[in-house]
């Protein structure tokens, strides 16, 4: 049983990590669920923590760290698996990115083998490039190479077929088919 003085601590701690997570995710429920991964992971590497004066640097290095480790998991979900994320505005700009991602699968069974199923596995599919790579039977540092040359003939080969421009943060903002498009089948719009 946790004492009291304990839950005051645990609870007045959560009233100042909670506002900061959910300016960085979106959801309220993703926020529980970051909240409860900073505090399992406090508990877990309470021994390491070396100097008590920096107990607050310290809970907020894990808490953008399980911040990072969850975005970088919604990226690996499927497209189609992701819940529809709630937008303060109708922008355009969502439009194009999701036009364009709904076409990035038919250009990725494009690829050469070996980059068609490391991106297949790791970009669609959502595996990480470690299981991807065992379960290839390659090392894991073959799979990087084969996923960044694969991003790298994927791009390629999207520009070839489309003018695709990108805002500051690299979010799509436009595609439109290129008139001298090598892609006979490329409809971007």
């Amino acid at each position: 049983m946790i004492d009291g003085a304990a839950r005051g601590a645990w609870r007045e701690l959560d009233a100042k990590l909670r506002p900061f997570i959910a300016r960085r995710v979106h959801s309220a429920s993703d926020v529980d669920d970051v909240v409860q991964d900073v505090f399992l992971r406090l508990h877990d590497n309470a021994a390491s923590l070396r100097d008590g004066e920096r107990f607050g640097a310290w809970v907020y290095q894990i808490a953008r760290n399980a911040i990072v480790d969850h975005q970088r998991e919604k990226a690996r979900q499927p497209i189609s698996d992701r819940e529809p994320v709630e937008q303060e505005s109708d922008d355009d700009d969502d439009e194009a990115e999701e036009e364009l991602a709904a076409w990035v699968a038919v250009f990725v069974a494009m690829l050469p083998s070996p980059y068609r199923e490391a991106l297949t596995l790791t970009e669609i599919e959502g595996l990480t490039q470690k299981d991807a790579a065992a379960m290839l039977g390659i090392s894991v540092s073959g799979m990087k190479s084969r996923v960044q040359r694969g991003r790298e003939r994927l791009r390629e080969t999207l520009e070839a077929c489309c003018n695709i421009a990108v805002d500051v943060r690299g979010r799509v903002v436009e595609c439109e088919p290129r008139p001298d498009g090598r892609i006979p089948d490329c409809r971007c719009r």
